[in-house]
C-alpha cells in the first residue's frame, strides 16, 4: 500500500484515529513481514522446535485478529475496503474476503507440531505435493476480489494524453527518424530552439537557412515507447508561413546521356556505363560499343583499300606509256 493510501484510511486502519493509521499500518506491515520469514526459516530442520510452533501459532492468530476487524469495518464502515492488497483491496468487504482470512487462520493453526518439510524421493509424492499447492492456489484465487482488479489494470493501456515521456528521450527518438536524416543537412543548430507539447504530440523547432533565407524547421513526435511517428513541415522564421521544400538534385538520366555520346575508342563508352552505376544499362552499352567499333573498322578497312587500288592503277597506267 502507498503512504498516501493510508490517510485515505484502507482497511481496518480506518476504525483508528487519522493520527494512528499510519504508525499502525507501518506496525501490521512488519508483524506480518516478520511472521512471513519465520514461517519460511521454521519449515525445514527446525520445524519441530518451540520457535516454530509460536511463529505457527502467531500467524494464525493475526488471522484471527483479522476476521475480526473485517466483521467490525464491515459493520462500521461497509463501503471501505479490506487493505489486503493495498490498492488492489478497493472493493467492500465482502465474504469472499472473510472466507479467505478464516481459511488461512485455519491453514495456520493445523500446521502446529507438523514435521519438517522433506525433499521427496518418488516423482508420485512431488506430484501430489505439487497438486495440492496448485489447488489451494486455486481456492484463493477463487477468494480474492483483487485478482479481477489486478486483471483489468494489467490489461489497462493509458491514453497518451497522460502518457509522461522526457523532451530528452524525445529528441533522441527524432535523431533516429527518417524525417531527421533527410533534412538534418538544413539544421544550423544541434539544440531545438523551442520544445513544447500538445495533447500526444511534443513539437521540437530547429533553426535553419535555405538558400540563404533564415528559416525554422518543426519536428512533430507523436509520444509514444517505441518507433513514434515523426512529421515535419518548414516556415520562415519571421512570418511562421509554410514554406515550400527545398527541392533535391534531380538524378542524371544515365541511359540518355550515353545515346548522346560518341566515343572513339570503343571500350570508352562500357567504361562510361559502368561509372554510371546501377541506372545504366551495360549490356546495352557493350552492343552500342560494338556497331561502333565494327562501323570504324569498315570505314579503315574502305580506306585502304581505296588507297591500295589508286597505287595500283597509278603503276598500270604508268607501264601503258612506256
Amino acid at each position: 500500500m502507498r503512504l498516501g493510501s493510508m490517510d485515505a484510511g484502507l482497511g481496518p486502519t480506518a476504525l483508528f484515529p487519522l493520527r494512528l493509521r499510519r504508525p499502525l499500518a507501518v506496525l501490521v506491515y512488519a508483524i506480518e513481514l516478520g511472521l512471513g520469514v519465520g514461517l519460511i526459516v521454521t519449515a525445514g530442520n527446525i520445524g519441530r522446535s518451540e520457535v516454530a510452533n509460536a511463529v505457527r501459532l502467531g500467524t494464525g492468530l493475526l488471522f484471527l485478529v483479522a476476521v475480526c476487524a473485517l466483521l467490525e469495518l464491515r459493520t462500521s464502515l461497509p463501503d471501505v475496503g479490506c487493505g489486503c492488497f493495498g490498492d488492489f483491496s478497493t472493493a467492500p468487504v465482502s465474504g469472499r474476503t472473510l472466507a479467505r482470512s478464516v481459511l488461512l487462520a485455519v491453514a495456520a493453526l493445523i500446521t502446529i507440531g507438523l514435521p519438517p518439510l522433506r525433499l521427496h524421493q518418488s516423482g508420485t509424492s512431488a506430484l501430489m505435493l505439487l497438486g495440492i499447492f496448485a489447488a489451494e492456489l486455486v481456492v484463493i484465487g477463487a477468494l480474492s476480489p483483487e485478482l479481477g482488479e489486478g486483471l483489468v489494470r494489467l490489461g489497462y493501456s493509458e491514453p497518451c494524453e497522460l502518457r509522461i515521456l522526457t523532451a530528452e528521450r524525445t529528441l533522441t527518438a527524432l535523431r533516429k527518424s527518417a524525417q531527421w536524416r533527410r533534412h538534418a543537412g538544413m539544421i544550423t543548430s544541434d539544440t531545438p530552439a523551442d520544445v513544447w507539447r500538445e495533447m500526444c504530440w511534443r513539437y521540437l523547432v530547429f533553426p535553419c537557412r535555405p538558400a540563404g533565407r533564415p528559416a525554422e524547421i518543426v519536428f512533430a513526435v507523436y509520444l509514444r515507447q517505441r518507433r513514434p511517428v515523426v512529421l515535419s513541415a518548414l516556415v520562415d522564421a519571421a512570418t511562421a508561413e509554410v514554406l515550400p521544400w527545398p527541392a533535391l538534385p534531380a538524378r542524371p538520366d544515365w541511359p540518355l546521356r550515353l545515346a548522346r555520346l560518341r566515343p572513339r575508342r570503343p571500350g570508352q563508352l562500357a567504361m562510361t556505363a559502368r561509372q554510371a552505376g546501377p541506372g545504366a544499362r551495360p549490356r546495352e552499352a557493350g552492343r552500342e560499343a560494338a556497331r561502333e567499333a565494327g562501323r570504324e573498322a569498315a570505314r579503315e578497312a574502305g580506306r585502304e583499300i581505296a588507297r591500295v587500288a589508286g597505287r595500283e592503277n597509278a603503276r598500270e597506267a604508268g607501264r601503258a606509256r612506256r
